[in-house]
C-alpha cells in the first residue's frame, strides 16, 4: 500500500497509526485535530506538526513516537524533490568537511537535514538480498564517520583546549551528531515508506510508549525508564489495598453511646453505635518468579517490590524458580535496588534443577514460612504459571489464599497464551484471581480495579 494522497486519507491513516503504536487517541481528539487543520496554514509543516501534537499527544513520553510517525505520514520532501545542497561529484573529504561545518552549527538549519537527505541518496542504498535494493543508515554513517571529526571540530571551535569551554563544545558536538544520526534514520524511513508503504514501516519503526512496553520484551534502557513508573504505582497499590481492607469492616460495639442513644426511646436500643475500626497499613507478601523465561518481568516486579517497602507496614519478598527463598533482606531500606537484583542469583536459594515448578514452590513456601501469610496479609504472586508439567499443588495454594486477606496473581503472558503448553493459568486462576499484566498500563489498570 502506498502513502495516501488526499489530506483526509493522510489524517485518518496518521490517527490510526498513532493508535496502533499505543498512543491513546480518542475519536473526539481525532475530530479536534481535523478542526485544527482548518485554521492553520497547511503549507507550514512545523505548524501542522504542533497542531497535531496539541490535540493528540497527552504525555511527554508519547512525543518521540508521535514525531516519528508524523515524519512518515507528512514527510518534508518526496524522492525526486530533494534539494541540491551537495554537488553530486563532491569527493568524500569535501563531504566530511561540510559535515563538520554543519555539526558545529545549529541542527535546526534547513541545510542540516538537506545534507542528511543528500547523503542517504548517495550512500544509503545497498543490496539487501539478491536482486533487491534497500535503504540503510549504517553505510551513510560509516562513510562519513562523524565520530572521527571531533578533534577537527574542537580545534576549529576553541582557541585553547581544556576546561569548561571544551566540555561545552563536546556537549554541543554530541548533540548535533545525534541530531544528524536521527536525520539520516528519518530519511531512510521515508524512502522505505515510499517504496514499501507507510503503514508497514510505521508498524516496525515505532516502539510503543513506555507504559505499554511488554515486560517480557523490554530492553535494558526501557527497564531503566520503567523505574520512574514504579513509585507512583506502589503508592496507589498500597492505597487501594488499604481501602479494600477497611471497606466492609465494622468496629466493636460502643456500649456507652448505644445506651445514651436509647434514653430517647425509653431505654430500647433501637440504634446501635459502633467504634470506628482502627486503621492500619496493610501487610504484603510477594512471591516472584525469577526464572529466565520471565527475567525482564521479574526485574520489573522486584523494582516494584522495592518501592512497596516504603508503602506497607510489613513487606516480605520471596523469589523462586523450582524452590523458594526469602529475599526481604536484599531489599532493606537504603539498599541499591540494582545491586540487590544482582545479588539475588548468587545468594538466594531458589534453584534445584533450573526448571520452574510452581507446585513444589507452593508446598515449600507453606512448609518453610508458615507464618508469612496471615489474616492481615495481601498475597501477590507474580509469574507466568508455567510449571513444566509438574504437579500443581492446587490444594496448597488454596490454603495459602484462604489464610490471606486478599490474594492476586499477575501474569505477564498474553491471555491468548494461557493454558497453552505447560501453562496452568486457568487452574491457578480458579484459586487466585489472575490478571494479565504485560506492561505498566495493565498494571495501573489492575491497581484501579482494586478500588471497585
Amino acid at each position: 500500500m502506498t502513502t495516501p494522497g488526499s489530506l483526509v486519507d493522510r489524517h485518518v491513516g496518521f490517527v490510526h497509526a498513532l493508535r496502533e503504536a499505543g498512543l491513546p487517541v480518542s475519536p473526539a481528539e481525532g475530530l479536534d485535530a481535523a478542526h485544527a487543520l482548518m485554521v492553520i496554514d497547511l503549507a507550514e509543516r512545523e505548524t501542522l506538526r504542533e497542531a497535531y501534537a496539541a490535540t493528540l499527544v497527552k504525555r511527554p513520553a508519547h512525543r518521540p513516537g508521535f514525531d516519528l510517525l508524523f515524519d512518515l505520514w507528512f514527510p518534508p520532501v518526496t524522492t525526486g524533490a530533494e534539494g541540491t545542497a551537495v554537488a553530486e561529484d563532491a569527493e568524500l573529504p569535501e563531504l566530511r568537511e561540510r559535515l563538520a561545518e554543519l555539526l558545529m552549527g545549529d541542527p535546526a538549519d534547513p541545510a542540516f537535514r538537506e545534507f542528511a537527505r543528500a547523503m542517504v541518496g548517495r550512500f544509503g542504498q545497498i543490496q539487501a538480498a539478491p536482486g533487491r535494493q534497500s535503504w540503510f543508515s549504517f553505510p551513510v554513517l560509516r562513510a562519513l564517520s562523524p565520530e572521527t571529526l571531533v578533534a577537527r571540530m574542537l580545534a576549529a571551535m576553541l582557541d585553547e583546549r581544556g576546561g569548561l569551554p571544551e566540555k561545552v563544545a563536546r556537549r554541543h558536538i554530541a548533540r548535533t551528531t545525534e541530531a544528524f544520526t536521527e536525520a539520516v534514520a528519518s530519511d531512510v524511513r521515508r524512502r522505505i515508506a515510499e517504496e514499501s508503504g507507510v503503514e508497514k514501516i510505521a508498524r516496525s519503526a515505532v516502539r510503543p510508549p513506555i507504559d505499554r512496553v511488554d515486560f517480557l520484551r523490554a530492553t535494558k534502557e526501557e527497564l531503566a525508564r520503567l523505574r520512574r513508573e514504579v513509585y507512583p504505582l506502589a503508592r496507589r497499590l498500597a492505597t487501594r489495598l488499604s481501602i479494600r481492607q477497611k471497606r466492609g469492616r465494622r468496629g466493636r460495639l460502643d456500649f456507652r453511646r448505644t445506651v445514651r442513644a436509647s434514653l430517647s426511646t425509653g431505654g430500647v436500643p433501637l440504634t446501635t453505635h459502633l467504634r470506628p475500626p482502627r486503621p492500619h497499613r496493610p501487610e504484603l507478601v510477594v512471591l516472584c518468579d525469577a526464572s529466565d523465561s520471565v527475567s525482564t518481568f521479574s526485574h520489573f516486579t522486584l523494582l516494584l517490590t522495592f518501592a512497596l517497602r516504603e508503602q506497607f507496614t510489613k513487606v516480605r519478598a520471596f523469589a523462586f524458580v523450582d524452590t523458594v527463598d526469602e529475599i526481604t533482606d536484599l531489599f532493606a531500606p537504603g539498599a541499591d535496588v540494582l545491586d540487590a537484583i544482582g545479588r539475588l542469583a548468587d545468594e538466594a536459594d531458589i534453584v534445584r534443577f533450573g526448571r520452574t515448578d510452581y507446585g513444589h514452590v507452593f508446598e515449600r513456601f507453606a512448609g518453610r514460612f508458615p507464618d508469612a501469610v496471615g489474616p492481615r496479609t495481601s498475597l501477590l504472586i507474580l509469574g507466568d504459571a508455567r510449571s513444566n508439567y509438574q504437579v500443581p499443588a492446587l490444594g496448597t495454594l488454596k490454603r495459602l489464599a484462604g489464610q490471606a486477606r486478599h490474594a492476586y496473581w499477575l501474569n505477564p503472558e498474553p491471555r491468548a497464551q494461557w493454558d497453552t503448553g505447560d501453562s496452568l493459568a486457568t487452574s491457578y486462576g480458579s484459586v487466585v484471581p489472575m490478571h494479565e499484566c504485560r506492561n505498566v498500563a495493565q498494571l495501573a489498570a489492575f491497581v484501579e480495579t482494586l478500588a471497585s
